[in-house]
Formats: structure tokens, C-alpha cells, sequence
């Protein structure tokens, strides 16, 4: 009956189109209501969800992908990426995912990759001969991967939503073989269709212009090495390496390519602090009603659904993905990594799943609902900049949508992928 009552609550408030964050506050009331603990207990938990020093590596990662992001440098990956892949047939499309990696390894945030990589490549695309459709729906299905990546801020939220037991660190360098991986496999998709439907070549890039475009691009580029160079060695931890690469983006943005006029600089401020005001509350109610989902004792009585449904854990795995795929096609990605973390992380260590590999299953399958309909976030953002109805979009996001699945099942079933690299270098 706790349980009903608390989710319940939750639910009936969200279906009420109440905004997620008050909805977690006041189910969280309710409940502490409804077992009689008193309120200031919920609300020193809401003090105590945002008084984590891990948690200033949000706003700055934030911070510095929204200077790199409206200070050129998407324009410059583009063109960087367009040197490397640009002359294969298909190549823009090449193009497009692979300018997602890097600036997706900048910015950490799906939403400022499909805005800032698409409002470039799309009308370029269309320009060259590709249909608006495809060209939508490649810049979505290939920003998911910038979840997965350092420096990921869903990555900062699992491991915060995980009560500190996973180390940022681990979980950025564990992103990179998934995030690498749906990269691999959105360019073969892409290099498939190209071949079918006959989609144009790319001019290969005179020698002298090209150098100045890599030139130009590994001033952003830099970025990545600075924080994951600062992280693996050492010098700084991740919380550190956010505000250093708050810094490097500013000197790159103002004196370097100086495409971004001073005067701007305070309504981009504005933007980011409104931004991460939503995304603090959001924490902070997430962590009264995880509190009192402890103290109801549902994350064990989960876990104990979940075992008796089997011991193997391979079965387990697919039933939380299957849960997770629906979830997030309902519900935003922040949200769901704060409040079903708590609640799974019994489940998946009851079964021997490394936490570090649990983080880059969740990512994944939160990653394909931000793409997918009913409140697909970054599938909204996507077909309004490429100009499409959401019903055109999806139709050719389908084959994408089945290659998403394949790296969620290599992601979920060899562990190795997101483990291997956090064992050799950390």
C-alpha cells in the first residue's frame, strides 16, 4: 500500500501535466504523510540532494558546451569531419554522425548536438540532394551518442542517483566503447543507404584549406583532450576538469575564433543558469522521494519482484530494458536516472551486474526514448529545425531505430564494451 500510495500519487500528478520536479515533491509529501514522517525530514533531504560538491561538474560541463556551441565551433567540426569523410559517396550524411562525436565529446548534451549539428547539415544535406526526412533523422539517431561520452551530464546524474558508489571518472571512460560503437554503426547504416539510393559523392577538400580547417577545429578539439588527458592522469577530477574546460572554451570561443560578440555573453549566462535551475530543483525534489522510497522499503521489494521472475540474469537484463524503453519514451531522461537508480541498483547487483555497465545500459535505452514519440525531446527539437512533421521523421528513423537496438543488445550482453576500457586505464 506505501508503494501505491507514493507512485501513485506521482503518477496521478504527472498525468495531471503538473512539471516533474513538483510532481517528486509533492508525492515525496505525500508519502512522508503517509507513514507519519514529518516534513522537515523531506525537507532537509531537498537541501541535502543539491549540497553535493560532484554536482557543480553539471553546470560547468553546461556552461561550456553552450560557449563552444554558439561560438562556431559546430561549423568547424562539421568542416573538420567533411576533411576526413566528406568524399565517399554518401558523405554528408558521414559527415553529420561524425560531427556529432566530436562535438557531442564537447558539449556531453544530445539536445545542443541535433541544434547546433543540424541547423548547419540539414539545409546542406537537402542542398546536395538528400531527402529533409533522412537528413532529420540522421542528425537525431546520431546525437544520442553524446550521452554516452565524456562528459556526459546524464552520466554526472546516474552517478549521483547511484549515492556516489560510482565514480564519475569510470562511467566517462566507460561511455567512450558504446559511444564509439553506435557511431560505427549509425555510419554503416548510413554508407548502406547511400549505396541504395545512389546519394551523392563530396569534393575531396583542397590540401592547403584542409590543413587550415584541422588547424582551426583542434582548438575545439582540445577540449576532450583536456578533460579526459586532466582525468586519466591525474591532475584534476571530473568536477575539475568541468570548470578548467569552462575556461579553455571561453579563451577559444572570445580570442581564438572570436565569432561570438561580448555583448551576447550575458544572455547566454541567462540561458544556462535558467537551464540548470530546472535541472537543480528536478535534483533536489528527486532525492525527498527517493528518501522516502528507502524508508517504504521499495527498491527491495522490486528486487524481490524482479528474482522471482527468474534467477538468470540475462532474462532480468531484458525485462528492465523492455521497462526502461517504455519508460522513456513517457517521461524525460533526467528524471527517470533519478528516480529509477535508487530503485534498480538492488536488482542489478542482487544478479552480478557491475554498476559501471548498468550506467551505460540505462544511458542507452533513455537515449533511444529521447528519440522516439510520445515525449521524445530531441526528436522534437529535430524535426522543428529540419522543418518536418514528427510523422516523417519517425518513418525514417525506423531502420535507425533497429540499429539502436542491436548496440543496446551488444551494450547489455558484452559487458566488456563499456568495461574494458575502465579496467586498462583507470
Amino acid at each position: 500500500m506505501d508503494a501505491l500510495i507514493l507512485l501513485g500519487s506521482f503518477a496521478v500528478l504527472f498525468l495531471l501535466r503538473m512539471p516533474v520536479a513538483y510532481a517528486l515533491g509533492m508525492s515525496a509529501l505525500i508519502g512522508a504523510w503517509w507513514i507519519d514522517i514529518p516534513f522537515d525530514a523531506v525537507m532537509i533531504q531537498v537541501a541535502g540532494g543539491v549540497n553535493k560538491f560532484s554536482l557543480l561538474a553539471i553546470p560547468f560541463f553546461v556552461l561550456a558546451g553552450a560557449i563552444m556551441a554558439e561560438g562556431g565551433m559546430s561549423q568547424r567540426l562539421v568542416a573538420f569531419a567533411a576533411v576526413l569523410v566528406g568524399f565517399v559517396r554518401g558523405g554528408l550524411s558521414l559527415v553529420n554522425i561524425m560531427a556529432s562525436t566530436f562535438f557531442g565529446a564537447i558539449s556531453g548534451s544530445s539536445l545542443a548536438d541535433t541544434a547546433s549539428v543540424g541547423s548547419v547539415l540539414i539545409p546542406e544535406m537537402e542542398k546536395k540532394g538528400y531527402p529533409r526526412e533522412f537528413s532529420t533523422a540522421v542528425t537525431v539517431s546520431g546525437s544520442v551518442q553524446a550521452l554516452l561520452t565524456p562528459p556526459s551530464h546524464n552520466s554526472v546524474l546516474y552517478s549521483l542517483a547511484a549515492g556516489g558508489t560510482v565514480s564519475i571518472s569510470s562511467l566517462f571512460i566507460a561511455g567512450i566503447g558504446p559511444g564509439l560503437l553506435l557511431s560505427a554503426v549509425m555510419m554503416t547504416m548510413c554508407l548502406i543507404f547511400a549505396r541504395i539510393r545512389n546519394y551523392p559523392k563530396g569534393e575531396v577538400v583542397p590540401l592547403k584549406q584542409a590543413l587550415k580547417i584541422c588547424v582551426e577545429a583542434l582548438w575545439g578539439l582540445m577540449t576532450m583532450v583536456i578533460i579526459l588527458g586532466g582525468i586519466l592522469s591525474g591532475v584534476f577530477t571530473a568536477t575539475e576538469s568541468a570548470s578548467i574546460a569552462v575556461v579553455w572554451a571561453f579563451f577559444v570561443t572570445m580570442f581564438i575564433y572570436r565569432d561570438y560578440k561580448w555583448r551576447e555573453l550575458p544572455k547566454l549566462l541567462h540561458r544556462t543558469v535558467r537551464t540548470l535551475s530546472v535541472v537543480m530543483i528536478l535534483i533536489a525534489f528527486a532525492a525527498s522521494f527517493g528518501y522516502i522510497m528507502t524508508l517504504m522499503q521499495i527498491p527491495s521489494k522490486i528486487t524481490t519482484m524482479f528474482l522471482t521472475l527468474s534467477d538468470n540474469r540475462y532474462v532480468i537484463l531484458m525485462c528492465i530494458n523492455m521497462m526502461l524503453l517504455v519508460l522513456g519514451t513517457l517521461m524525460d531522461m533526467a528524471p527517470l536516472i533519478l528516480i529509477l537508480t535508487p530503485i534498480l541498483m538492488p536488482v542489478i547487483t542482487g544478479i552480478g551486474v557491475d554498476p559501471v555497465h548498468f550506467g551505460m545500459i540505462m544511458l542507452v535505452n533513455l537515449g533511444i526514448g529521447l528519440i522516439t514519440p510520445p515525449v521524445g525531446a530531441v526528436l522534437f527539437v529535430g524535426a522543428a529545425i529540419g522543418k518536418v512533421t514528427i510523422e516523417n521523421t519517425v518513418k525514417a528513423l525506423l531502420p535507425f531505430y533497429v540499429a539502436l537496438f542491436m548496440v543496446l543488445l551488444a551494450v547489455t550482453y558484452i559487458p566488456a564494451i563499456s568495461l574494458w576500457l575502465p579496467s586498462v586505464v583507470l
